[in-house]
């Protein structure tokens, strides 16, 4: 569908996946403008194609008014992890509001396919495992983690309000756990998290019992799955899941990385946070269905990739 003419916006390009797929884009030849005020993301992350004349970088937020001449814009820009919304509640909210806004109004002018990226948390603490797309999940609105998953909600509902409206053509794609490269250590998920305490020799932080589960996708796959989601005609008007399917316990995550890295590190247990999911797994049938995506990189080889590059960079 997108041919080396098209043009990209990527907010929150400068993020964890934002920069992978930013990466992946302009190898692919595409002309990509990367929209970033680094309240959450790193330049660094972007270094690699700053030079690159097929790559802009905009430092300024999504919740400003933009205008540009684009095909295709990927909306990513919120902050995604626990950390950063728990940190910045009115900016996280307000980034899912007026920044989808903005990007769809944009489309709407442009005449653009958006993709909007949302995420598994608008399933909350699911009653049902896995998780599929027609399931309205169970969320606390005024809790503290309800910035992020309110915010969201509010994106997807926007999102089809325009579609409904005045026929924007949107692709909404709930991100399951992505780990990989560009994670920062002080992220407070729990993949480097646990990389980080176990290559330090510290204890390892398990919330409740470990028990709860986690299905963590690597971050070229869901890139590659994002990719799918945009550039595939017949994904319009979807909601569609991304993320790998294998589920584990946050226990045997912890001795599996105290495993792979070699750590003496004991665990240390400590309550659960409110309203922290006690399932999260998704249902990818329609992935498999309508873009002929599924995960290609297991656990095992992931965790080595994030392993070996946590210690590169010094932890």
């Amino acid at each position: 569908m997108a041919d080396n003419k098209s043009r990209v916006l990527v907010t929150g390009g400068a993020g964890f996946i934002g920069s992978h797929l930013c990466d992946s884009l302009i190898a692919q030849g595409l002309d990509v403008v990367c929209r970033d005020d680094l309240s959450t993301g790193d330049r660094g992350n972007i270094s690699g194609i700053q030079g690159e004349k097929l790559f802009r970088f905009d430092l300024k937020s999504v919740e400003e008014f933009f205008d540009y001449d684009v095909d295709y814009i990927f909306h990513l820009a919120s902050p995604a992890s626990p950390v950063d919304y728990y940190r910045m509640p009115v900016k996280t909210m307000i980034s899912n509001s007026r920044g989808t806004e903005n990007c769809l109004e944009l489309a709407r002018k442009k005449g653009a396919r958006m993709l909007m990226c949302s995420t598994s948390e608008v399933y909350g603490d699911p009653g049902i495992s896995p998780q599929v797309e027609d399931y309205y999940g169970n969320v606390n609105p005024i809790g503290p983690r309800s910035c992020y998953d309110e915010g969201k909600r509010f994106s997807e509902a926007l999102c089809k309000a325009y579609e409904r409206e005045y026929g924007v053509d949107v692709v909404i794609v709930r991100i399951f756990n992505t780990y990989g490269p560009r994670m920062r250590k002080e992220d407070g998920r729990v993949i480097p998290n646990f990389v980080c305490q176990a290559l330090e020799g510290k204890p390892l932080t398990v919330y409740g019992d470990g028990s709860q589960t986690r299905s963590f996708c690597y971050v070229s796959d869901m890139v590659r799955g994002l990719k799918k989601a945009m550039f595939t005609p017949e994904a319009s008007g979807e909601v569609i899941n991304i993320g790998n399917p294998r589920e584990i316990e946050v226990l045997d995550l912890a001795v599996l990385i105290k495993k792979n890295t070699g750590s003496g590190s004991e665990m240390s247990y400590h309550d659960l946070p409110e309203n922290d999911p006690h399932l999260r797994r998704p249902d990818i049938s329609k992935a498999k269905r309508i873009l002929g995506w599924e995960p290609e990189v297991n656990l095992e080889t992931g965790l080595d990739h994030v392993i070996k590059w946590f210690s590169r960079n010094g932890w």
